[in-house]
């Protein structure tokens, strides 16, 4: 195991005990939740039980890297935070992340998530989709507990942060269903329309977590701004990575149902857009074709993967991923002091586009 990886599991133990503060495993009359905002008759416990706690910690459970509250953490201690109240803070990414998966779940009509049946698929499409708009707020409630612990101007910027951030996740998830569903043209789409996307989509939580930690610990706008530019491409990168290994990494395809599930679900990544601005007009139409198949045929999907391959796609989405990380490196890199925490972030960056699943 990776030292970055030891680092994240490390994390992740701790995330997930103060996710359970907030959202516990079992809801009662003393959870924190119903202090906070008090109901006004009789909770029906067993009702939320079933239908909140009970599929949302079925998937919790089920792991996840938890990479975005440990880039909120590393942030908020490169830039001098020494609050421990930011452990609970670095959790309204990361259930959002959650939500957001559940949901993208229902709308690609994917089957696996985590090696497991999605959540839709055994609590159903109602209780899902609720669960997964829940999960969009429910980590808000960590301001209002901490109440007067977080000077005023700061609990202020985050809740601004959030507003923004979740609007952009909208747009991005609107233009990704958009592309998947074929309702533009394919041919018309540039690199820049993809990097918007992502920025908007996988680049949003990442942006949110960086820009939350340095708002919590006093930073300055443009350092905000700035963090929160260097998270983004982080968030860009990792979803080129996971197109990526969605066509190449068999380890990591297992846990989604299989290799070319994006092809299945009709999905422009990176690759797939520059394979169409250079292949010959057979192999572009052949692309677009399998593609508006929606198939699970395995030689269909091999055939589109081989289209890709042909003209070197998957090298160079590695590469714009590589530079993307370079560049917003070097944006943060004189900013930020000489710590073991920014070291930590640097070494994070690099794991997220080297990884294997």
């Amino acid at each position: 195991m990776s030292h970055v990886e030891s680092i994240l599991e490390e994390r992740a133990r701790q995330i997930n005990a103060h996710i359970e503060k907030y959202i516990p495993r079992k809801f009662t009359e003393e959870s924190l939740l119903f202090k906070i905002i008090r109901p006004r008759y009789r909770l029906d416990f067993e009702a939320l039980n079933r239908a909140v706690s009970e599929p949302l910690w079925e998937f919790l459970d089920r792991g996840g890297k938890r990479w975005r509250p440990t880039l909120f953490l590393l942030v908020y201690e490169a830039l001098g935070g020494e609050n421990a109240d930011a452990l609970d803070l670095a959790i309204i990414p990361e259930v959002i992340h959650n939500g957001t998966l559940i949901a993208d779940d229902i709308e690609d009509s994917s089957e696996m998530r985590r090696g497991k049946p999605c959540t839709y698929k055994i609590f159903g499409v109602d209780i899902a989709i609720n669960l997964s708009q829940a999960m969009y707020f429910l980590p808000m409630i960590v301001l209002s507990e901490k109440g007067d612990r977080i000077p005023a101007d700061r609990a202020r910027r985050i809740y601004e942060i959030y507003v923004q951030e979740m609007i952009n996740l909208s747009l991005g998830q609107a233009i990704d269903i958009a592309w998947h569903r074929g309702l533009v043209r394919a041919e018309d789409l540039t690199e820049e329309h993809y990097l918007q996307m992502c920025a908007y989509k996988t680049g949003t939580l990442a942006r949110m977590a960086a820009k939350m930690a340095a708002a919590l610990a006093g930073a300055n706008d443009d350092v905000i701004e700035k963090m929160g530019r260097f998270a983004e491409s982080l968030g860009i990168a990792f979803q080129i990575q996971d197109d990526i290994l969605d066509i190449v990494g068999e380890e990591f395809a297992k846990g989604k149902g299989g290799i070319g599930m994006d092809i299945t679900e009709g999905k422009l990544t990176l690759m797939v857009i520059y394979t169409l601005q250079r292949a010959s007009q057979d192999d572009r139409n052949e692309l677009l074709r399998i593609l508006s198949m929606h198939t699970r045929d395995e030689d269909l999907k091999m055939r589109a993967i081989g289209i890709m391959k042909k003209y070197g796609a998957v090298e160079y989405a590695k590469e714009v991923a590589s530079k993307l990380v370079e560049e917003s490196w070097s944006i943060i890199d004189p900013i930020l002091p000489t710590s073991e925490a920014k070291e930590k972030i640097k070494m994070l960056a690099e794991y997220l586009i080297q990884r294997k699943i």
